[in-house]
């Protein structure tokens, strides 16, 4: 089931963003996800979050401002279940355009916005963690027909 964010939810899913960044992102050190928890944790409540929760346990996430995905989140013993799918395609229903960064040594992810029908724009270089990411988009397609 997906939800929307509600404040007793921070420590749970703070837990899943700080764990699956360091996952995702091994090619970053670990410090600096560490050192931007308190920052994130300070942000996150005045994002538009969505949190996937199945038997009252938070699986995973996806936080938005306005159209733009600050990042998917799922649970490291949850991944490669359908859960981030899942995050993506619900918020797709609800935005007509959304746009994302990812780095671009995330190759996994890049490929799953890739699959997603997102299209890289612009290729960016993070001087916070002097990692190369993509700017990707993706846009509603008018369906055929009526």
């Amino acid at each position: 089931m997906i939800r929307t964010f509600k404040i007793g939810d921070l420590t749970d899913i703070m837990k899943i963003w700080l764990e699956s960044n360091i996952k995702a992102h091994d090619f970053i050190d670990a410090g600096y996800w560490r050192g931007n928890y308190e920052i994130v944790k300070e942000m996150l409540p005045k994002a538009t979050i969505f949190v996937y929760e199945e038997n009252g346990e938070i699986q995973g996430f996806v936080g938005l401002t306005d159209n733009y995905i600050a990042g998917i989140f799922v649970d490291n013993k949850k991944q490669s279940k359908g859960i981030g799918k899942y995050l993506l395609n619900y918020v797709k229903q609800k935005y007509q355009a959304l746009s994302l960064k990812v780095y671009k040594d995330n190759v996994r992810a890049v490929k799953f916005y890739q699959r997603e029908n997102f299209d890289i724009k612009e290729e960016l270089f993070d001087e916070h963690t002097n990692e190369v990411e993509y700017v990707m988009s993706w846009e509603k397609r008018p369906t055929a027909g009526v």
